[in-house]
């Protein structure tokens, strides 16, 4: 298991630093030049142009401009020189030149907006979807196997600015039966942030429901024709205990594996439910940097959704070893 373990960690490593290399490259090393590229439609002047290149160490070589930025990250660096010198500690992921704020505290104030909104509504679409699609499975052909396909058809072909536009509409602005979506900070007002993120949970909840409910009732379907089930059945345990302590388990392990990748993706920036509800999380500050053209801001919101997206992949292979242990004995050659 350890060996296992081990093995996990040192590749998300090494995918982490490709990741980093990469991203880097296609951002800093292009034909492009990154200082007028930030100045953008708004004309810079020559000394503007000029502290900008020498912040991004323009005119020293990719190795060192790399270096000095991985330096930054871990251990912090100074940006610039002179009287515009700019300390900046770990973990430092360079300057939002329009405001002159540290990235590393844009990222800090907008991802916990993001957590809220994307563990929130995770809950909802795993545990309703998942409940829903097993459901159906164990009552396949029933009249709730058919609503509950209908409705996971109708959300999944559904968007989420129409979904969150409209539960606004009816349900906050008409009804007045739900508060306006905010972020309140949970250690602040648990209630005041539970409600401040109901909206954007329901409606990326239900809409991500979908998949789920339509992928557990398949999976559930495939398990209960499974020799050892009809086994199961045959020895006369009781329908419950087929259900929950043997068919469950063998369904659920696929799901994990979306799960994960699902809320990875998702902690890297949920830009479209952000904007549809007005949250400043960090999808929405992502989309606001690149029509501002802030090279910075926009390479750290992408390296910090590689980096979950890996950490995601990571946690569900070690779940996948607890939840099957043949899953560490096939890794061995066994």
């Amino acid at each position: 298991m350890f060996r296992f373990f081990v093995k996990r960690a040192l590749l998300a490593v090494l995918t982490l630093f490709a990741i980093s290399v990469t991203v880097f490259g296609l951002f800093f090393l292009g034909p492009a030049d990154p200082a007028a590229t930030m100045c953008g439609t708004k004309a810079c002047t020559q000394a503007q142009h000029d502290k900008i290149e020498q912040s991004l160490e323009l005119d020293k070589s990719p190795v060192t401009q790399y270096a000095n930025y991985m330096k930054g990250v871990f251990v912090g660096r100074d940006i610039g020189s002179g009287p515009d010198k700019i300390e900046c500690p770990a973990p430092c992921l360079g300057i939002n030149f329009r405001t002159y704020e540290k990235v590393s505290d844009i990222i800090g104030r907008t991802l916990p907006v993001t957590f809220s909104v994307v563990l929130g509504a995770a809950v909802i679409y795993v545990l309703f979807g998942t409940a829903l699609g097993m459901t159906s499975a164990i009552k396949r052909g029933s009249l709730l196997d058919r609503i509950a396909a209908g409705t996971a058809l109708t959300f999944a072909s559904t968007q989420i600015f129409f979904l969150g536009s409209l539960i606004l509409a009816i349900f906050v602005y008409n009804l007045g039966w739900l508060p306006r979506a905010q972020y309140i900070s949970p250690f602040e007002d648990p209630l005041g942030w539970i409600g401040g993120m109901i909206t954007p949970w329901i409606a990326l909840g239900l809409i991500n429901s979908a998949s789920y409910s339509r992928f557990s009732r398949a999976q559930m379907i495939e398990t209960l024709s499974e020799d050892y089930i009809r086994t199961a059945r045959a020895k006369g345990l009781r329908m419950k205990a087929v259900y929950l302590r043997h068919a469950l388990r063998a369904a659920i392990t696929p799901i994990v594996t979306i799960a994960g990748i699902d809320i990875g993706g998702q902690l890297g920036g949920v830009a479209i439910t952000e904007t549809t509800f007005s949250l400043p999380g960090m999808g929405k500050t992502a989309v606001g940097a690149v029509f501002a053209q802030n090279l910075p801001v926009v390479m750290a919101t992408v390296l910090f959704g590689a980096v979950f997206i890996v950490l995601s992949n990571v946690i569900v292979d070690m779940l996948y070893a607890v939840i099957d242990p043949r899953v560490k004995l096939g890794s061995s050659g066994r």
